[in-house]
């Protein structure tokens, strides 16, 4: 995704955690397989996720225990039943959560660790351990696995406790607590092993089979680590830590359209200074596992590179917060040396500078704009499609907002009248489909529709509500949504439209 590609493209943004299936919550099985072929079938080129990583407290995929590891709840039970790991019996025996549209992480966290413990146990039995190809992912990926698995046996532990809790030797990283904690705590820390490695093998074939029916995948890099995760206490100084461990400040963004108080993120802030020092070796690290994961991946918070919102540690919102500079353009030149010209966008969303802007254009990669955002009474967003250049990914909303469908029936009546105007319909109920045609009709190069606009579904179906917990990263989709009347209205936008992923004409 280049300045000079210009090719017309078309997909869908669907999180794993979100296709339909058994067992709780959406994975690498056959749901996932049917949908690459869904979105064939449907015209569409991409297929867009969220971040992959594993949740904690609050289930958001954007605060995992660990940029480099995989999410254990997307590893496909059904596959481990067949491999004669687990049986059925034993997974059906468990408590899910009793609905097929929402996911109950209470129940998924209880009822998958118990089935995965069986799992591994007959995996060791079997010789798991002195398996060459178990043995080689573990040997590639030491200078992430090692660490982070001996981090979620020590949370394990410490009773699930943030690292913040644990006794200071071995939260400081002591050498004797190290030795201590590595051979008392080793058989648990190959059980995480055991899951990263049941990750790979699922999302490599997954990954593979998209690739193979020509659907490229939209990965998600957060920028920011968790407070509480195996790269902060593996590598404190690549943060903004005192001596003892804690943060000395913390990131988030300032009052805003979703917040008066502005959103208290809570991650550790980089040591931009040390990073440049040593060659960004960390974040080159992270950038090259994404592209070996991802097809495209859409960078988050993009701005963040340019400046960022440093708030005090302890602070109980983000009003208190300031923009710090970081490293600019600088890091992108950096990254293209070391990588090459990867296939990147930049979610370049939130308040931005001219120097922003500047940085994000001498990137050449391709910014995000969100139509929901588009129909200022004013006439001067620049989210409206009159305001687009070829070198844009074009969304209705992203997991962040309201579906359309919400959108179109509450926001206020300014608003709406303009929006019906602009897009030439006469109802509120009208608007989404209008969106939807207006995303494919316009100039970006790329259009990108979260599944819940297509079904033109209320908020219920929204994914996150900013600077809120409970009830976010939930929804999930049926089969009975995959219709063929649907595929056929993708496919007629995509042919009307020229987004059949050839080259746009100049």
């Amino acid at each position: 995704m280049s300045k000079t590609e210009h090719i017309r493209r078309a997909g869908v943004l669907l999180p794993i955690s979100s296709l339909p299936g058994k067992y709780g919550i959406g994975t690498f099985g056959k749901a996932a397989y049917d949908w690459v072929d869904y979105l064939k079938a449907s015209g569409q080129s991409l297929w867009q996720i969220l971040p992959l990583g594993p949740t904690g407290y609050g289930d958001s995929p954007y605060q995992s225990f660990s940029t480099f590891a995989g999410n254990p709840y997307f590893i496909d039970l059904e596959k481990l039943i067949e491999e004669g790991l687990i049986k059925q019996a034993e997974c059906d025996a468990l408590d899910w959560g009793g609905s097929e549209r929402y996911v109950d992480y209470e129940k998924m966290f209880t009822s998958r660790f118990a089935i995965l413990r069986k799992a591994y146990a007959r995996a060791v039995k079997a010789g798991l351990l002195t398996d060459k190809a178990f043995q080689s992912f573990c040997r590639k990926n030491r200078s992430w696995l090692d660490d982070y698995a001996l981090y979620m046996a020590l949370k394990n532990h410490f009773g699930g406790k943030s690292y913040l809790l644990w006794d200071d030797d071995i939260r400081l990283r002591e050498k004797k607590a190290m030795e201590k904690y590595s051979k008392l705590l080793a058989k648990d820390a190959y059980f995480y092993r055991f899951q990263q490695f049941k990750f790979d093998e699922q999302w490599k074939a997954l990954k593979k089979y998209a690739n193979d029916n020509d659907i490229r995948i939209i990965g998600d890099i957060p920028i920011y680590v968790a407070p509480d995760g195996a790269d902060t206490w593996s590598e404190p100084e690549l943060f903004q830590l005192d001596e003892k461990g804690y943060p000395t400040a913390v990131a988030g963004c300032p009052p805003d359209c979703f917040t008066e108080d502005g959103q208290l993120w809570g991650n550790p802030l980089y040591d931009w200074d040390y990073h440049k020092k040593t060659g960004y070796k960390w974040w080159m690290k992270r950038l090259r596992a994404c592209f070996d994961m991802y097809d495209i991946v859409r960078i988050d918070h993009f701005r963040g590179f340019y400046s960022y919102w440093s708030v005090p540690y302890g602070d109980k919102n983000a009003r208190g917060g300031k923009w710090i500079k970081g490293p600019g353009y600088d890091f992108f030149a950096f990254m293209k040396k070391e990588l090459g010209d990867r296939p990147v966008i930049a979610e370049d969303l939130g308040f931005l500078t001219d120097g922003v802007i500047k940085m994000v254009e001498r990137t050449g990669y391709p910014g995000m704009k969100i139509l929901q955002f588009g129909f200022d009474p004013s006439g001067n967003s620049e989210h409206a499609p009159h305001n687009y250049d070829r070198n844009f990914v074009v969304y209705t909303g992203t997991h962040d907002n309201d579906t359309i469908l919400h959108w179109s029936l509450n926001c206020d009546r300014k608003t709406a009248k303009f929006a019906m105007k602009y897009l030439g319909v006469d109802k509120r109920k009208d608007l989404p489909s209008a969106l939807v045609r207006a995303c494919y009709s316009s100039v970006a190069d790329t259009c990108i529709i979260p599944l819940q606009d297509f079904l033109e579904l209320d908020n219920e179906a929204r994914i996150n509500m900013p600077s809120t917990l409970g009830e976010n990263w939930k929804w999930r989709s049926s089969y009975s949504d995959w219709t063929i009347k649907l595929s056929k209205r993708m496919n007629k936008l995509v042919r009307q439209y020229g987004r059949g992923g050839e080259p746009a004409p100049r």
